[in-house]
């Protein structure tokens, strides 16, 4: 017997917001993140924006010390951990600690540790590398740093999928859970990637936008998008079996359904044009939780804004939901806070979980007249206000990783 899941805490440093509340307030009120890239001089570069986290401060979210020792995607995830800690009320001392995981991902890990190093050996020799380049740099250690900060001792693992990472983290930490590897779980994703090699390499690949506008940057769907803007940030949430949630007293927030991975075998940056892989995750998610497409009520797209990913993800929804298609909401919450990668997951299944708590699904920001084969309700102009039952978040990750968790409402 698969035992149940379900979601007890949430935690979240994104482009327009450093906290769940922040950060849900933004989205409820269409705000946008994007802006011109501050962390360096981008001048010369083709992509002009991103969409970067502000005034967030490592001293104020996580021990001082520690703090030091990690780059910004690892802080990202700590603060987002200890914030999802606090809103489970996971206190350590009543736990088994080796009942407690982590399954946090990261696509890249730190590219602007990379970065340094090269500098310091061309500028002074290879003798001059700090002897923390590693540990700052490898994707795990964001888990790393979360099991440490919260002292979790039991499953602590990184999928790297790139763009599925957190995703895929959720549902392997979900699996982990309903086979009693784990009673507990801080899963999601983190990622920083703005920095000179990250832009110029995503650029490279023509998968940037080059829109100087910030509001017509990231437009999912629309019929002149043409790619992603590069974001940042962390999503983690609490997973927990059900009845250790109810022994302890714990508010929960929504149930997870059913979890879907499928690979295209197609091409190492284009989804399968006929949408099949993604549609056969999103299939499998739902006839795990015994759900139909016509009991779905929104999809929260991977949505990013490029040509090939929006048009073959409408396919792949089309071909999962058949007539049902017509009726889901579908947005993006990339045209917010554009694409953060391996963290991308974890804050879209953050926003699922609130629409399904406060009846709201908010609109694609930024969309205007939508591209002629992308034909579904993508939530333009205006959020609804509306009953949530069933939510459904996609990602899909160069390589062609498919992933896709449903989360529903708790009902006992």
């Amino acid at each position: 017997m698969k035992r149940r899941v379900v979601v007890t805490g949430l935690g979240a440093v994104t482009p327009i917001g450093n906290t769940v509340d922040e950060f849900w307030t933004g989205v409820r009120t269409g705000k946008t993140g994007i802006g011109p890239i501050t962390r360096f001089d981008a001048e010369g570069y083709k992509a002009q924006l991103a969409a970067e986290v502000k005034d967030f401060n490592a001293r104020e979210r996580m021990d001082v010390k520690a703090a030091r020792r990690m780059e910004l995607f690892s802080q990202y995830a700590v603060a987002a951990a200890l914030e999802a800690k606090e809103d489970a009320a996971i206190d350590m001392e009543q736990e088994d600690v080796f009942r407690v995981g982590v399954m946090i991902g990261s696509g890249v890990g730190s590219l602007a540790t990379v970065e340094l190093a090269h500098e310091k050996i061309v500028e002074k020799g290879p003798g001059r590398v700090s002897p923390m380049m590693i540990p700052l740099m490898i994707s795990n250690m964001a888990a790393g740093n979360v099991s440490i900060q919260l002292g979790a001792r039991g499953k602590c693992t990184n999928v790297v999928t790139a763009c599925a990472s957190g995703t895929h983290c959720i549902g392997d930490a979900f699996r982990a859970i309903q086979y009693g590897d784990a009673d507990v779980i801080f899963a999601g994703g983190t990622e920083s990637a703005i920095c000179p090699t990250g832009v110029a390499g995503f650029s490279a690949l023509t998968a940037l936008s080059t829109s100087t506008d910030p509001m017509r940057a990231s437009i999912p769907f629309d019929k002149d998008r043409d790619g992603f803007v590069l974001g940042e940030g962390a999503g983690v949430v609490v997973l927990e079996e059900l009845e250790h949630a109810k022994k302890r007293g714990a508010r929960i927030y929504a149930e997870l359904g059913g979890y879907g991975a499928t690979g295209d075998a197609y091409h190492i940056t284009s989804p399968i044009p006929d949408g099949s892989g993604a549609a056969k995750a999103m299939l499998l998610a739902m006839e795990e939780a015994g759900v139909t497409p016509e009991q779905v009520d929104y999809i929260n797209a991977h949505g990013t804004s490029t040509h090939h990913n929006d048009l073959f993800e409408t396919k792949a929804i089309h071909e999962a939901f058949g007539s049902a298609a017509a009726h889901v909401a579908v947005n993006s919450t990339k045209s917010m806070i554009g694409h953060l990668l391996g963290a991308a997951g974890g804050v879209e299944f953050i926003v699922c979980v609130k629409s399904i708590q406060e009846g709201f699904i908010h609109q694609t920001v930024g969309t205007k007249e939508t591209d002629e084969e992308c034909d579904l309700n993508y939530v333009l102009g205006s959020p609804l206000e509306q009953e949530v039952n069933v939510a459904m978040s996609n990602s899909l990750g160069f390589g062609g990783h498919n992933a896709t968790v449903l989360v529903r409402k708790y009902k006992g």
